[in-house]
């Protein structure tokens, strides 16, 4: 066994000669040369780290083996990256949240890059899982259908390729908000830059269909399977930012943050009618 980290401190481990190696958190584990680095040529997924261990590491495995076949990347089997999970997450203390990152590149020539990052989740991330969030949207530039007739622009697929979604939330940290909806070029609602959207409408729960390319959230699938189970419907639905503002309540989802409720679009102040607390319980079953 590794000697565990200190009071949340940070974990590396690497794939390395046919096993998972731990390494010091501040070794480098990539070359400069690395197409991750480089191009942002490779898929990532991030793992909530909860009680020391990654009760929802399979969801996003099928969701990482999802996004590698879209990239023609090499496939690592899950049993490599379940490995790379229980190496970082060695000694881990049971009473922090973490955050396992686990990255997938080209690397450089014919040897791939795999690797698992852990750190403790951030107080701002918690910060808006209690509070909520107030959210600006913006324009993601292509039309709704042009992804799903454009494979090559990878829909659907967690990569790398994140600048647009960071460069999207400064953007909105520029005008006094914590987060974005993205909206297709007709106005259809997308997805945030790393966030599922859902509201609660008719007394149903709504989102996005996938087919305009956007991820398919985990987080997301789990509280509506969880939702139909206790009686709450469910509905794939096309929308807009107007129907957001008519919703009795509106939530950005993922792994990490959990259902973080909208308390602000486009600075209008905005209520949850009292839902949050049914969505959080929901996402705390296992």
């Amino acid at each position: 066994m590794h000697a565990g980290p200190v009071d949340g401190a940070r974990a590396v481990a690497v794939w390395r000669d046919g096993g998972a190696v731990r390494v010091p958190a501040d070794q480098p584990v990539v070359t400069a040369f690395d197409a991750g680095l480089a191009r942002g040529d490779g898929v990532f997924e991030s793992v909530l780290v909860d009680g020391g261990a990654t009760p929802r590491l399979a969801d996003h495995l099928v969701r990482l083996q999802r996004s590698t076949a879209l990239l023609d990347l090499p496939a690592v089997p899950d049993e490599h990256w379940r490995a790379l999970v229980a190496a970082v997450i060695d000694g881990w203390p049971a009473g922090v949240e973490g955050v396992c990152r686990l990255f997938l590149t080209r690397g450089e020539g014919a040897s791939p890059t795999a690797l698992a990052l852990l750190a403790p989740v951030g107080a701002d991330v918690l910060a808006q899982r209690r509070d909520g969030i107030s959210v600006v949207a913006l324009t993601y530039g292509l039309a709704a259908d042009v992804r799903a007739g454009a494979p090559w622009l990878l829909g659907g697929a967690k990569t790398l390729s994140y600048a647009v979604n960071m460069a999207a939330q400064r953007h909105a940290h520029a005008v006094g908000a914590d987060d974005v909806v993205f909206t297709s070029v007709e106005g259809r609602l997308l997805e945030g830059p790393t966030s599922t959207v859902v509201w609660a409408a008719g007394g149903t729960l709504h989102t996005p269909p996938v087919d305009t390319g956007i991820l398919a959230g985990t987080t997301q699938a789990r509280l509506f399977a969880a939702a139909e189970a206790d009686g709450w419907p469910t509905a794939v639905s096309d929308g807009t930012v107007a129907d957001l503002h008519g919703a009795d309540a509106v939530w950005l989802l993922s792994g990490i943050r959990g259902a973080a409720r909208v308390t602000a679009l486009d600075g209008v102040a905005r209520g949850d009618a009292g839902l949050t607390a049914r969505v959080q319980e929901l996402l705390a079953r296992r």
